[in-house]
């Protein structure tokens, strides 16, 4: 079964692009061309991954990420922005927002398929139950969710994947350069400070106080280490 993307671009001439090279690469397309349906029709059937302009009639591409973030359903669901807002702080604030890869216009069709596919791998998840779990969090790789004291709290699918990685190899500690190319891979907006803005989206997330984090340390000069309490992990293992 192909992939679904939902594409949300304006212009007609560039929709039909993006179209007929993601078909051609396997996918299902539904194009927007307002932001009025894209969330009401995602919540029935959520896609694969959102590929968003920023200046579109009717609302803000970044708003409408900001709501597809709040949204439990689908907040796991790669967003890749395809814009002509190129400046660094633009970028900057895509990512804030909750972007997974961030694609500026003019663009090379073979790019854009390339780093859809790039991105949709990051996501693929296990094929058999993969659960860490330890006092009172709990981290479900197979469907990606995170719950704390029972509670099933919100991620995106960067912020999963980044906890996840660190999860899976406590005690080590990984640059940002390392988790840059683990977590992120090819991702060419990114940079090595925007890992801080993920860590500290984690920390609000999974730690009791977030300034004085118990489980993901930073190890200043080095990168970050994330740390299990010892009786956490032999129960773990029993």
């Amino acid at each position: 079964m192909s992939q679904t993307i939902f594409v949300l671009e304006d212009d007609a001439d560039i929709s039909r692009l993006v179209q007929y090279h993601l078909e051609s690469a396997g996918f299902t397309v539904k194009p927007y061309l307002a932001i009025q349906q894209i969330l009401s029709d995602a919540e029935r059937q959520p896609p694969a991954l959102f590929l968003l302009d920023i200046m579109v009639p009717g609302g803000d591409g970044l708003d409408l990420c900001r709501r597809l973030r709040q949204n439990p359903t689908l907040s796991v669901v790669p967003i890749i922005f395809l814009t002509a807002r190129a400046a660094e702080n633009d970028r900057v604030h895509g990512l804030e927002m909750g972007a997974d890869d961030y694609i500026t216009k003019p663009f090379g069709t073979r790019e854009l398929v390339a780093r859809v596919k790039a991105v949709l791998r990051r996501f693929e998840r296990p094929s058999t139950p993969s659960i860490i779990r330890f006092e009172q969090i709990e981290i479900d790789a197979n469907a990606m969710q995170l719950r704390v004291d029972g509670e099933l709290v919100t991620t995106t699918a960067t912020e999963f994947r980044l906890l996840d990685y660190l999860a899976r190899h406590p005690g080590r500690v990984f640059s940002r350069d390392h988790l840059l190319d683990a977590v992120w891979g090819d991702a060419r907006f990114v940079t090595p400070r925007s890992v801080d803005v993920y860590v500290r989206r984690i920390r609000e997330k999974i730690e009791a106080d977030a300034e004085t984090p118990r489980y993901l340390k930073t190890m200043r000069g080095a990168g970050y280490r994330f740390e299990i309490p010892k009786a956490a992990q032999t129960a773990q293992s029993a």
